[in-house]
């Protein structure tokens, strides 16, 4: 089939380059507008627009997908359906109607749960044992269409939605060619979702992403797991913004307040609301390089009782 994808960030390229490889031919790529990044905010292209260029496809990347020179060169480019992974943009009606096949999304949830932007996070979050991809029928609702297919993936104890993502983008990036090949060959129809299990995914903000000791500790390392690599747990000491990568809660009670630094051989161990501590990895200071926890205090000089804020 000849095809229009839909893609922006590095999670989204696994599929593009599967659908390179495919029997399938990639007409056009649509991407978001090149965006500003890192410390000197440089403006830089999508993941998705980099690999497009290439491979020699043509790179659209209008600031709406409703703007009507976008329109008008879908329409051009006639394509029998758009696979999309992780675009970062509605879909309006009019291009829902361009493609026969419409327009394929690959989502990294089992649907209906976690519909919505930030579906592998909010699965860690919850504390899910197993999760996967599905690809589903664009329409007009957030995540609701017919699905055609899906993979399941085991949640690790460890693994950080980064971690998830990865796995999750090449075992999609497969079941999106095995999708569309059996769409192209008449196989293959879209069953509804159904009305029981919907639950909701929206993006994780970095206010959201702030650590509060007073939680349990099990909590703590599902959302610092949740946030990483993005927006990033985070917490504050003498008034300045740490970044906390993933934790090891450990069993036991243990008379430490919430938030109480505690140094031991290993490194650091900080109190939670539940009674546990939790062991930190890496932190990484505003301004500084990510670093060890415990040499994070040395540079520090944590005196007893520095407490995380």
């Amino acid at each position: 089939m000849r095809l229009l994808f839909a893609g922006t960030p590095e999670p989204a390229v696994a599929a593009l380059e599967a659908l390179l490889g495919s029997r399938h031919r990639v007409a056009a790529v649509l991407t978001r507008p090149d965006a500003p990044t890192g410390r000197g905010r440089r403006m830089e292209p999508s993941p998705v627009r980099r690999v497009a260029e290439q491979a020699g496809i043509e790179v659209l990347t209008p600031p709406r997908p409703r703007d009507p020179a976008f329109l008008a060169r879908l329409a051009e480019l006639a394509p029998d359906a758009c696979p999309v992974v992780a675009y970062g943009g509605l879909i309006p009606p009019a291009a829902l109607e361009v493609p026969p096949h419409g327009w394929i999304n690959l989502h990294f949830s089992l649907l209906p749960a976690w519909r919505g932007a930030a579906p592998v996070q909010h699965a860690i979050l919850a504390g899910d044992e197993v999760t996967g991809a599905c690809t589903f029928r664009l329409e007009a609702g957030l995540d609701t269409g017919p699905v055609f297919g899906t993979v399941t993936e085991q949640i690790g104890r460890a693994d950080t939605s980064g971690d998830l993502l990865a796995r999750l983008a090449v075992d999609g990036a497969r079941l999106l060619v095995a999708t569309l090949d059996g769409i192209e060959e008449g196989r293959l129809a879209a069953v509804p979702q159904p009305a029981e299990g919907v639950s909701l995914a929206p993006k994780l903000t970095p206010e959201d992403a702030r650590i509060d000791w007073k939680s349990p500790a099990l909590r703590i390392d599902r959302l610092v797991r949740a946030c990483t690599p993005a927006p990033g747990a985070w917490t504050t000491f003498a008034g300045e913004r740490v970044k906390i990568f993933p934790v090891a809660p450990i069993p036991g009670v243990v008379d430490v307040g919430p938030g109480v630094i505690v140094a031991d051989k290993r490194g650091l161990q900080v109190g939670t609301g539940s009674g546990h501590t939790v062991r930190l990895g890496d932190v990484q200071a505003q301004g500084k390089k990510r670093m060890a926890a415990a040499d994070w205090a040395r540079g520090m000089r944590l005196p007893d009782g520095a407490v995380f804020e």
